[in-house]
């Protein structure tokens, strides 16, 4: 470096091992561009990738072809709906001795807190539940009870976020977008993944519950508003109904094929106008799908709608089976905010959240076997936590009536229902007072994998390239798809 002139190889020489070419490093390792450590180099591709909705094959025969999560923020009490333990009866009032993990120590308490309500024995498969949950109960022959839950992110985030894109971060694809990256869309007249929101508000997190992340746009969920219209503009203009419009639409799809053949490559220009393309096909598609005024009386008093507490719920559900039965690959149906997060007042505020969702959700289930369509779909049921088994107060309030129960993310509970998964069963073991799981452990990334392989697909062969390296929604090399849950 001291000659006037230097070469730029004589540059890169001198500074190899500066803190430029490490911050460069670093800088590049965080944009995805660093190189990939990998034994053989990535072939590049011959054509630009294209994204679509068309229905693709998977790699296996699938047992699923379709799955309606049910997600219930905040977390549901394990303890008080699907995990009795009679120790947790004998010790109520005592001091916990154990180690115990709370998310708020401030309003803490170590005083053994039993289940509130009574559990007895359903079906044949003797599958014991609570007495808050009479129409699950009679369902429970349908369904797999999961009592092993575990993701260890002890907050509502980070959990939601484990639960449904595999790693306790935000910004990354959610299932149902991995789902419709690999295996498309039945229907071309309906979005492929449907959000049915709760019409008190948003869940938390709000539409990050159905990004798509760092996948192409075309694989976000769609927001169905949780009011009628559903939908909004979905019927044309008079002046512009039937030909008149069918000849407007056809110029502006050529119009819009000559732009995209003008710039290939470009994954937000291809998901922009096949969202055009699809909103021209639901006109009359969506109308129908989700117009319940078309289904019997029977099926309606079956969901609970004729009753205003189940009233919504029911409704969702019942859209959720339209959609499904008309080619829909994902449905959501989320709660508003974290509603079943209950830190206090859980006396009250549990019967109230059970009483609106038990019908609809197992006549949902009822409902998808009577027409032949449970064993190809998915019903899952279920939060991102449980509960911790000591009561919790809210600050500045002492009456019995107002305790509640912290986060518990160490083993929890949840059910599934359909698509390959077994009837009338029960898994995984948690200690003595329900607070961490010990025997037949899933993780989430466990449950995720296992959701992929019921759909045909392998957790570890489903990727994209993202930069220099694939991101996937099971990072987790651990992890495992759980077939003691599968018929």
């Amino acid at each position: 470096m001291n000659t006037p002139l230097c070469s730029r190889r004589h540059v890169l020489q001198s500074s190899s091992f500066g803190l430029g070419a490490v911050a460069a490093s670093w800088l590049l390792n965080q944009d995805g561009l660093l190189a990939a450590e990998a034994p053989v180099a990535r072939k590049p591709l011959l054509e630009p990738e294209t994204h679509d909705l068309l229905p693709k094959t998977a790699a296996s025969p699938p047992q699923a072809k379709a799955m309606i999560s049910m997600f219930m923020l905040g977390g549901p009490s394990q303890i008080d709906l699907f995990d009795p333990k009679p120790e947790l009866i004998k010790h109520h009032g005592k001091t916990f001795g154990g180690d115990i993990k709370f998310d708020n120590p401030a309003q803490a308490s170590r005083e053994i807190m039993g289940p509130a309500w009574k559990y007895r024995a359903h079906g044949q498969c003797g599958m014991e539940l609570s007495e808050l949950l009479p129409h699950l109960g009679k369902i429970a022959d349908e369904i797999t009870l999961i009592r092993s839950m575990h993701t260890g992110a002890n907050n509502h985030l980070p959990s939601n976020y484990a639960m449904n894109t595999g790693q306790p971060v935000r910004g990354r694809p959610v299932l149902g977008s991995w789902l419709l990256r690999a295996l498309g869309s039945e229907t071309q007249e309906l979005p492929a993944y449907v959000a049915l929101t709760d019409p008190r508000g948003l869940p938390l997190i709000a539409s990050e519950n159905w990004h798509q992340g760092r996948l192409p746009s075309i694989y976000q969920g769609t927001m169905v508003r949780p009011k009628e219209p559903r939908i909004f503009n979905l019927e044309a203009p008079a002046h512009l109904a039937g030909k008149v419009q069918r000849a407007q639409l056809g110029l502006l799809e050529r119009m819009n094929r000559d732009h995209l053949a003008l710039h290939p490559g470009e994954d937000d220009l291809e998901a922009r106008l096949a969202s055009y393309g699809l909103a021209a096909r639901m006109q009359e598609a969506a109308k129908e799908a989700f117009d319940i005024s078309r289904e019997s009386e029977a099926t309606k008093a079956m969901y609970g709608i004729h009753h205003q507490v189940t009233k919504d719920y029911g409704t969702r559900c019942l859209i959720a089976r339209r959609l499904v039965e008309r080619g829909v690959r994902f449905v959501q149906i989320l709660c508003q905010g974290q509603v079943w997060d209950h830190h206090g007042s859980i006396l009250t505020a549990l019967p109230q959240r059970c009483e609106e969702i038990d019908q609809p959700a197992a006549a949902l289930v009822r409902d998808l076997k009577q027409r032949g369509l449970l064993d190809s779909t998915i019903v899952h049921w279920g939060g991102e936590m449980g509960r911790l088994p000591v009561v919790q107060f809210r600050q500045g309030l002492a009456e019995r009536s107002k305790i509640g129960r912290d986060h518990n993310t160490y083993g929890f509970s949840m059910w599934v229902a359909g698509g390959g998964f077994k009837a009338g069963h029960v898994h995984g073991v948690t200690d003595e007072f329900s607070h961490r799981a010990v025997e037949g452990v899933v993780h989430h990334y466990d449950w995720l994998a296992t959701v992929l392989n019921q759909f045909g697909l392998a957790h570890h062969d489903l990727k994209f390239r993202l930069g220099a390296r694939d991101i996937r929604l099971v990072e987790q090399e651990s992890a495992r798809v759980v077939r003691e849950l599968l018929s």
